[in-house]
């Protein structure tokens, strides 16, 4: 084994590498912003203006990005989360700002109400037998007005993080009567109900008014319960598969992969801050931490990586051409 570990021949031997191309880089649109706003709890991340996005766009294009993932914060919020669907939303005003500035770059948009409702749940509210929770066939219409409404502004790929039962099968019906069939799906197919979201919340607004996402996100205990999660999402007729977070789930994402369709996995905000800090603080290297985490995500079977690394990441891998 120490022979292969010899500097001269050891990279030959090097199992998997990143490619640039793989990163995805999230990009919050804040619909209130007139100039970038710092995020505090993501050293690095801002919410940008709608004006910002062009400029935004090429320079992730020219660094190597493969894509972008528009997450929108909206002027007004209410309990139908009007604004998620609404033609010059601020998602779909990206979108086409996007497209206009770099008509190669690959556009995903989140299909979600957690940033348009007034109380911060992902979808219509009502009554159940156990109070006030999400109801899940009213959310299904919901997201497929919002999902159309993102492929008819332009995205490539819209990706539904609400978690609802029967969500994929919904918005591929209507995406393919609305003429949207060459859009593909990315489902946020295994997604865990994980405290690793909190800086996420306060950059994209989106923190709930009360109760919690518990019934329906997984548990972070339940790995047959995930996996059953996208074998459904396969069934469905989804295209990409998601696993969220990333580092704490590398078994679930490895099990996954051998379902067959390409996986994508999203390396969250408090993921990413665990980085940040450390580094801040001279506890790790950020740099050779945020690569490692990245190979190993990629090691365990994604094919896309969803992370706020992405524009450092691209500018690290130039280095060590």
């Amino acid at each position: 084994m120490r022979r292969l570990r010899q500097r001269p021949v050891s990279p030959l031997l090097r199992e998997y590498s990143l490619r640039k191309k793989e990163l995805i880089a999230p990009v919050f649109v804040d619909e209130n912003a007139f100039s970038a706003q710092p995020i505090t709890s993501m050293p690095g991340q801002f919410r940008y203006p709608l004006s910002d996005i062009p400029a935004l766009s090429k320079r992730l294009h020219d660094a190597g990005v493969g894509g972008i993932l528009l997450f929108g914060i909206p002027s007004k919020k209410d309990p139908e989360a009007s604004g998620a669907f609404a033609k010059d939303g601020v998602v779909q005003s990206a979108v086409r700002a996007v497209k206009a500035a770099v008509p190669g770059m690959v556009v995903i948009t989140d299909v979600c109400a957690c940033e348009y409702t007034d109380h911060g749940h992902c979808g219509i509210i009502g009554k159940t037998r156990h109070g006030d929770d999400l109801l899940n066939d009213p959310s299904l219409d919901l997201m497929n007005r919002i999902a159309v409404s993102h492929a008819a502004s332009g995205a490539d790929i819209v990706a539904p993080s609400c978690m609802l039962d029967g969500v994929v099968a919904s918005i591929r019906s209507v995406l393919d009567d609305a003429g949207h069939e060459d859009v593909l799906i990315m489902s946020y197919s295994t997604k865990f109900s994980s405290a690793l979201y909190g800086p996420f919340r306060e950059a994209a607004g989106s923190g709930y008014s009360f109760g919690d996402r518990t019934t329906y996100q997984i548990n972070p205990a339940n790995a047959r319960e995930a996996l059953m999660e996208s074998k459904i999402d396969v069934e469905e007729g989804a295209d990409i598969l998601m696993v969220k977070p990333a580092g704490l789930y590398l078994d679930i994402l490895a099990g996954i992969r051998s379902f067959g369709l390409p996986v994508a996995a999203y390396q969250v905000s408090g993921e990413y801050a665990q980085i940040k800090a450390a580094g801040e603080k001279g506890w790790i290297n950020e740099k050779a931490v945020a690569l490692e985490s990245l190979v190993c995500i990629k090691r365990a079977g994604a094919d896309i990586i969803i992370t706020y690394f992405a524009e450092d990441a691209a500018g690290w891998l130039d280095e060590e051409q």
